[in-house]
């Protein structure tokens, strides 16, 4: 196992090509703050130059919280004292979301208690998010007098469609689990005593198929999200299929899959 000691919000360990990152503001609900911010973009800049990593999981600490969004104490005041600090923020803000959604390994949110606002939106650009049944999820940033940021309005149609997303922003409402999953904002609703193994399950499903083609896909299926027609994420996907089918993973699999057959 390695574990990173340099970060002061967050922990890294990598262990068997999974990476952990944990939050470390239990007091707070694991609050982003600039320093959580920092922390989490270094932290992927090290998984990033890890090409052995095969999944990433991301939790906060204690029972309570996820994350309960950004800190609230760095919004207070005129907007004359935040100019142009406050921009320079969001772009932060911004660049640490992107990382999950870039990062070359799929990316595991184990939501273990409150997702809220700004923790909500990183879990959202995240791969997949398994949630406990009691968590609670929400964008309450109209209530603050804001509006949501970071790019989230994109992501949170994309994931729930525009009605929903609406509705979420506009009554800065919370919802629960079992809510989320069925509007597909979170992948699986579980028992607090199921969260690890549920987890665990997804990133041995990663582990034990061909690893190089699941990155690929997740590049391939980012394209696809983003691309302007069909004719564009067909071109990206035909040459990522190439990509892959030249790999020594896919000649190996494909081996052992005819010697299967051939067995039966």
């Amino acid at each position: 196992m390695v574990s990173y000691s340099a970060y002061e919000s967050i922990t890294l360990e990598i262990d068997d090509g999974i990476a952990k990152i944990e939050f470390h503001r239990p007091e707070v609900y694991n609050a982003l703050n600039n320093e959580v911010m920092l922390d989490l973009q270094r932290a992927f800049d090290e998984i990033q130059l890890n090409r052995d990593i095969d999944a990433v999981v991301i939790t906060g600490e204690g029972e309570d919280a996820f994350s309960a969004g950004a800190d609230i104490s760095q919004y207070a005041g005129p907007a004359e004292e935040h100019d142009p600090l406050q921009r320079d923020r969001q772009e932060l803000f911004y660049e640490m979301y992107q990382k999950p959604y870039e990062c070359h390994a799929p990316v595991i949110a184990k939501i273990n208690g409150y997702c809220v606002g700004g923790g909500l939106i990183f879990a959202m650009y995240c791969d997949i998010r398994v949630a406990v049944e009691d968590a609670k999820f929400g964008v309450p940033t109209a209530n603050i007098g804001q509006i949501p940021t970071g790019g989230s309005t994109w992501r949170a149609i994309e994931l729930v469609g525009e009605a929903k997303a609406k509705e979420l922003v506009y009554t800065a409402g919370m919802i629960d689990a079992a809510e989320a999953e069925r509007i597909g904002l979170i992948n699986h609703a579980v028992p607090r005593s199921e969260l690890e193994e549920t987890v665990n399950e997804i990133v041995s499903g990663i582990q034990n198929t061909g690893r190089k083609a699941v990155k690929n896909s997740k590049r391939a299926l980012n394209i696809a999200s983003r691309a302007k027609s069909l004719e564009e994420a067909r071109e990206r996907e035909a040459e990522i299929w190439w990509e892959q089918f030249a790999t020594d993973e896919r000649r190996e699999l494909v081996d052992e899959f005819n010697e299967g057959e051939a067995d039966d």
